[in-house]
């Protein structure tokens, strides 16, 4: 990339490209660009891009569903404003729509992921649909996710760090339950679960990666076999036409001696027939 399209192009821009990508071709991507801007002088630029990190399968996914249809992000926005709006009014008969078609809406977009997901060719598992899921659910109940999700460019998935709002003082009917806490336990089993399958995308990237390279190597191996064997072909064409070449003086050379001997064979011919004219000649006289 040159130093004059580096001008035009900042930390966003780059960051829609690489969320855009299959998580397999995020790292190489990313660290093209990051070369690109410190080989042009930006080097704020380059260390901006460094730091961005490869999204997990399922963020990677609810990515991918944002992208490819942005038409149902306006939809869920929608429904996470109604929802957290009935949670303040405390209004029994919203509250019980609004959760329908929040359930509703989760497992069509849940499902929608995962088909994109596998067209993409990365099937996603009931673990990654979970925390698409639970993904969703943060961006009804959290503006502030709601907006990080509409971008496309989540790194893991969102998890729900408060509750739909409580009603306001001067609601009259009884407040909305507060959130139930994850035990600590849960948390670090959860914690754990999601580094296992961290860590089981990047052996999978790994093996992929490696895979690539062995592919590399034998089709670097290959193209050497056949530019030996056409050097040894070169090789053979260039002594056959050497020894052509020697042939071909040595006709030429037997030709200009051949095309000498019958011219003077010529003489001789000529020389005789005088002689023999002159003795004939001397043999009439003598007559």
């Amino acid at each position: 990339m040159s130093k004059g399209l580096l001008m035009d192009l900042d930390l966003d821009a780059v960051a829609d490209e690489l969320y855009g990508l299959r998580p397999e071709d995020f790292t190489a991507a990313r660290d093209v660009r990051a070369a690109a801007a410190r080989t042009a002088g930006d080097r704020a630029l380059a260390e901006s891009i460094g730091k961005l990190r490869r999204p997990s399968l399922s963020a990677w996914a609810g990515n991918l569903l944002v992208r490819e249809q942005p038409d149902r992000i306006e939809p869920l926005l929608r429904l996470g404003e109604g929802l957290r709006q009935a949670h303040q009014d405390l209004d029994g008969a919203q509250l019980r729509e609004l959760s329908r078609q929040q359930r509703a809406l989760i497992s069509a977009l849940s499902r929608q992921a995962g088909q994109l997901a596998a067209q993409a060719g990365h099937p996603i598992g009931e673990d990654a649909r979970r925390e698409i899921e639970s993904t969703l659910h943060t961006v009804l109940a959290d503006p502030e996710a709601a907006r990080e999700w509409a971008r496309g460019r989540l790194v893991k998935p969102l998890t729900a760090t408060v509750g739909f709002p409580v009603a306001s003082p001067s609601a009259r009917p009884r407040p909305a339950p507060a959130p139930k806490r994850v035990p600590a336990d849960e948390q670090r089993r959860e914690r754990q679960a999601r580094a296992r399958r961290d860590a089981k995308e990047a052996e999978d990237e790994l093996r992929a990666r490696k895979k690539e390279a062995a592919a590399a190597t034998r089709a670097a191996d290959q193209a050497r076999k056949l530019a030996e064997k056409l050097q040894r072909h070169i090789d053979d064409l260039t002594a056959e036409l050497k020894r052509v070449r020697g042939e071909h003086e040595q006709a030429r050379t037997a030709e200009h001696r051949a095309r000498e001997d019958a011219r003077r064979a010529d003489r001789h011919v000529r020389e005789a027939e005088r002689r023999a004219e002159t003795a004939a000649a001397k043999v009439e006289r003598s007559a």
